[in-house]
C-alpha cells in the first residue's frame, strides 16, 4: 500500500530537520555575535572531529556494535603524528603511518570481537583505557606544539573568503561515500540485515564476521583522520586530547534516529542532529555557559528526543491501526467483518 503524504512527512528525520533549522534561525536572529563569519567558522571547525567519527559509529550501531575507544584512538594517533613530526619525519610519511596506526587500533578491536566473540561494548571499554594509556607511555603528560606551517594553516584557514574551515573538508569528502555505502549499496543492505537479525543474516549467506571486522577497521582509520584534524586545529598533540568525545558522538548518532538495538536509522537524520548540537553548543558558549552545563543540556536533549520519538511512533501506530479497521471490512468475503459497535440491547 502506498504511503500517504502525512506518513512521508511525519518522520523523525523531518522533525529533527525542522527543530535544527528553527534553532539555527533563532540563533541567527536573536543571539548576539552568532552570525559573524568568525563565529560561524569556529562553530563548524569545532564540530569537525565529531562529524568525522559519527560516520563509522552510525554503521557500527546499525550493525549492533559500538566503539567506545574512538576518542582514545584519536588521542593516540595525535600523539603518534606529533612525535613523528617532532623527530623530523617527512609529512607524507607521518600522515600515512598515523592513518595506519588508527587502522591497526580498529583491527585489534575487530579481532577481539569477531575472533574471540567478545562483546564490543566490553572490548572497546577496555581499549578506550589502553589506547590512551599507550599515548601517555609514549609522550607522558607533555605535548608537541611545534608543527609545520602547512599543518597549522590547514587547522586555522578557511576556504577562500568563505567562513568554511579547511578542517571540515575531510568530513564533506567522506560523508557522501558513507551515505552511498549505507543507503544505496549491497554492503549497506548487509549491514542493516546484520543489525536486524544476525542469525538470519548469517544463514542468508552474509559474511557477518568480515563485515563487523571491516567496520571496526574503518572506525579506527576515520578516527586517525580526526586525530590529524584535531592536531592541526589546535596545533597540539597530547595523550589527553578529546576526552569524553565518544559520548558526544554516540549522542549525535542516537539523536539522529539510529536505533540502539541495531538495524534501523539513516545518516540523513544524523546530519540534522549534528547541525542541531553544533548550533546549541555554540549558542550556549556565546551565552557564557560552560562545558559541563552544555553536556547537561545535550544529555537532556537526547533523553527528551528519545521519549518524543517513542510518543510519535506510538501515535503513528495508533493512526495506522484506526485506518486499517475499515479497510479490512471493505473486501467482499475476504476477511472477517469489522467488529460491531452496537450494544447487546440494540
Amino acid at each position: 500500500m502506498k504511503r500517504s503524504l502525512f506518513d512521508r512527512l511525519a518522520t523523525w528525520d523531518n522533525f529533527l530537520a525542522l527543530l535544527a533549522l528553527a534553532t539555527l534561525a533563532f540563533a541567527l536572529l536573536r543571539v548576539p555575535n552568532f552570525a559573524t563569519g568568525f563565529n560561524i567558522s569556529q562553530a563548524i571547525a569545532g564540530v569537525s572531529e565529531r562529524a568525522l567519527i559519527v560516520l563509522p559509529m552510525v554503521l557500527l550501531i546499525i550493525a549492533r556494535e559500538i566503539d567506545l575507544s574512538v576518542a582514545s584512538i584519536l588521542a593516540l594517533t595525535s600523539v603518534l603524528f606529533g612525535i613523528m613530526v617532532e623527530a623530523g619525519w617527512p609529512l607524507p610519511a607521518a600522515i600515512a603511518l598515523t592513518l595506519a596506526g588508527g587502522a591497526l587500533c580498529g583491527a585489534f578491536n575487530g579481532l577481539l570481537v569477531t575472533r574471540l566473540g567478545l562483546p564490543s561494548l566490553v572490548v572497546t571499554l577496555g581499549t578506550m583505557a589502553m589506547y590512551r594509556g599507550i599515548g601517555y607511555i609514549i609522550l607522558g603528560s607533555g605535548s608537541v606544539n611545534d608543527f609545520p606551517d602547512s599543518v597549522t594553516d590547514f587547522g586555522i584557514d578557511t576556504l577562500g573568503d568563505s567562513p568554511i574551515p579547511w578542517t571540515i573538508l575531510p568530513f564533506l569528502a567522506l560523508a557522501p561515500v558513507f551515505v552511498f555505502v549505507l543507503q544505496a549499496s549491497a554492503t549497506g543492505r548487509r549491514i542493516y540485515a546484520l543489525g536486524g537479525n544476525p542469525s538470519v543474516a548469517l544463514y542468508a549467506g552474509v559474511r557477518t564476521a568480515r563485515i563487523r571486522f571491516g567496520l571496526f577497521v574503518v572506525s579506527g582509520l576515520v578516527c586517525a583522520v580526526a586525530g590529524l584534524v584535531f592536531t592541526a586545529r589546535l596545533a597540539n598533540a597530547r595523550a589527553n586530547n578529546a576526552l569524553g568525545l565518544e559520548l558526544d558522538v554516540i549522542t549525535i548518532a542516537l539523536l539522529g534516529g539510529i536505533s540502539v538495538f541495531g538495524g534501523r536509522g539513516r545518516l540523513t537524520g544524523v546530519f540534522w542532529a549534528l547541525l542541531l548540537i553544533a548550533t546549541l553548543r555554540n549558542v550556549l558558549g556565546l551565552s557564557q555557559i560552560g562545558g559541563d552545563a552544555q553536556g547537561t543540556v545535550i544529555g537532556l536533549l537526547l533523553i527528551l528526543s528519545l521519549l518524543l520519538s517513542n510518543l510519535i511512533q506510538s501515535a503513528l501506530a495508533a493512526i495506522h491501526a484506526r485506518r486499517s479497521i475499515p479497510e479490512t471490512g471493505d473486501h467482499d468475503g475476504g476477511g472477517p467483518p469489522a467488529p460491531s459497535t452496537a450494544s447487546p440491547a440494540e
